[in-house]
């Protein structure tokens, strides 16, 4: 079982995947938690340079270290425990890419990719970008992902007191202007509209009990051996 979650900064991802994992546990099972950038060796110290906010990264360079850090966590830790059998639950996957890449820097604007009508995305597609996740991750495809869907103006918010409370700085990918962030909200719904099939989107300003129910209620309905692959 192969499970992603998804949403712009600040929507509550990293807090359901935490209470998943817990209640998989409690289950007598033994979940493999991940996230993006990160979740291997490798991929973690990609992960320093993507969100430090001193570089100056370039759109087509942002893309492929994110592509990098994924191709890496998929070889070395996802497809591993797959095989052996285990729930894999990951802080995002390919569907960001297509959002914050594809959209938010308007790397899939071109030719056959427009965002706007949910090109450039994942394994229905027929564009470079989606071709590209394929090659990337060998075709690996999340049995349900689940996009928590939050207005950009809240997601701000939210951040802003998170990072008051704790004293921290915007990392490079949160320092984005408004209309970057909005751009990457459109991209997740035209995404979620094109694969109704996969994805589950679920109100972020709803209670955080409410939603792990509902996410649970969907994770339970899977076939343990709902792997993804392909």
């Amino acid at each position: 079982m192969f499970v992603t979650f998804e949403g712009i900064d600040g929507s509550g991802k990293t807090t359901q995947v935490r209470r998943l994992a817990e209640r998989l546990r409690a289950e007598g099972r033994d979940p493999l938690v991940a996230r993006e950038p990160g979740g291997a060796a490798l991929s973690e110290r990609v992960r320093a340079l993507l969100l430090d906010e001193t570089l100056e990264v370039a759109p087509m360079a942002e893309l492929l270290l994110f592509s990098a850090a994924r191709a890496q966590l998929v070889e070395e830790k996802i497809r591993p425990a797959l095989a052996a059998g285990r729930p894999v639950l990951c802080d995002r996957f390919y569907d960001s890419t297509t959002a914050y890449q594809g959209a938010g820097r308007a790397l899939a604007a071109e030719g056959d990719a427009s965002p706007a009508a949910g090109g450039g995305d994942d394994e229905g597609g027929e564009s470079w970008l989606g071709r590209f996740h394929r090659r990337v991750t060998g075709g690996l495809v999340p049995a349900r992902t689940f996009l928590l869907r939050l207005d950009p103006e809240e997601a701000l918010r939210r951040r802003e007191d998170a990072q008051q409370q704790s004293s921290t700085a915007p990392d490079r990918m949160e320092a984005g202007p408004a209309r970057f962030h909005q751009r990457v909200a459109d991209a997740y719904d035209a995404l979620a509209a094109r694969h109704p099939e996969r994805f589950c989107v679920l109100d972020a300003t709803e209670p955080p009990e409410a939603l792990h129910a509902a996410i649970w209620e969907k994770v339970a309905s899977l076939p343990r051996a709902a792997d993804g692959g392909r």
